[in-house]
This record gives C-alpha cells, sequence and structure tokens, in this order.
C-alpha cells in the first residue's frame, strides 16, 4: 500500500479562540492517520497481534501550515510512505481541504520498539513487506 488517505471532520474542541484549527491538533490529525493506516495494513491494536510484535514510537515530526482550517471542515489526510530503513520509517502528509487546497504537509519518523528492551528493533519482514510502495522492495 503505498498512498493512503484518512478522512476526518474538524471537530469545534479542534479550534482555537480565533476560530481556526489549533497547530498542535495537526499532529493529532497525522496520528489518527497513521493508526488507520496500520489497522488497515496489519490490524494495529487488535488483540489477535503475536505477543512479540514490537511497538511503534514516533521519533520525529515536523509540518509546515499553508493555510487555516475551521470547524466543519472536511479534510483529507493523503500520506505515504517516504522512506524505510532498518529500524525506521518515514510518512510524508498532505492535508487537503474540500477544495483540495493544501492545508498543510508534513513528515514524521517512526521507529519499531521493543517496550521491555527499551530499544529500537529492526522492522520485522512482514511488516516491510506491507509498508513498502508497489514495486519496490527495500
Amino acid at each position: 500500500m503505498s498512498h493512503f488517505v484518512h478522512r476526518l471532520e474538524v471537530r469545534f474542541r479542534d479550534c482555537d479562540p480565533l476560530g481556526h484549527v489549533n497547530n498542535a491538533v495537526y499532529l493529532t490529525y497525522l496520528e489518527q492517520t497513521r493508526f488507520s493506516h496500520w489497522r488497515a495494513l496489519w490490524g494495529f491494536g487488535s488483540p489477535e497481534l503475536p505477543p512479540e510484535m514490537p511497538g511503534i514510537i514516533l521519533a520525529r515530526a515536523e509540518c509546515d501550515f499553508r493555510r487555516a482550517a475551521r470547524y466543519g471542515d472536511v479534510l483529507e489526510i493523503h500520506m505515504h510512505v517516504a522512506d524505510i530503513g532498518r529500524t525506521s520509517f518515514t510518512y510524508e502528509y498532505e492535508i487537503v481541504d474540500a477544495h483540495a487546497r493544501t492545508v498543510a504537509t508534513a513528515r514524521t519518523v517512526q521507529v519499531m520498539y521493543d517496550y521491555a528492551a527499551e530499544k529500537p528493533v529492526p522492522i520485522p519482514d512482514n511488516i516491510r513487506a506491507l509498508l513498502a510502495p508497489a514495486g519496490r522492495h527495500p
């Protein structure tokens, strides 16, 4: 799955006193998109996942704001895998409004993580294959 789209409606609580989405809320939008992507790919959060499955931590997030989104706007978060390393992978995002105007662009780095050992671990081969863009086999 090389491209993923998550749709959401801006909630009243997402907005600041000026009536536009607070900048910190965009990180939550990115998180919702990642979790939705992982559920679609490998059932992230499902009790059926094997107990040895490593966790995922967010190592880096950057976001560039282009235009304001407001309460009631329907946004699409377009996300794709930009890079896959040994223990980490990078997503790039474009958040667009109903008129296909760019609201924000972002980039995050996620690390596969063993919480018991408190250290990064290699991305499992099955997850790597699911993350790899079509036709690319890192």
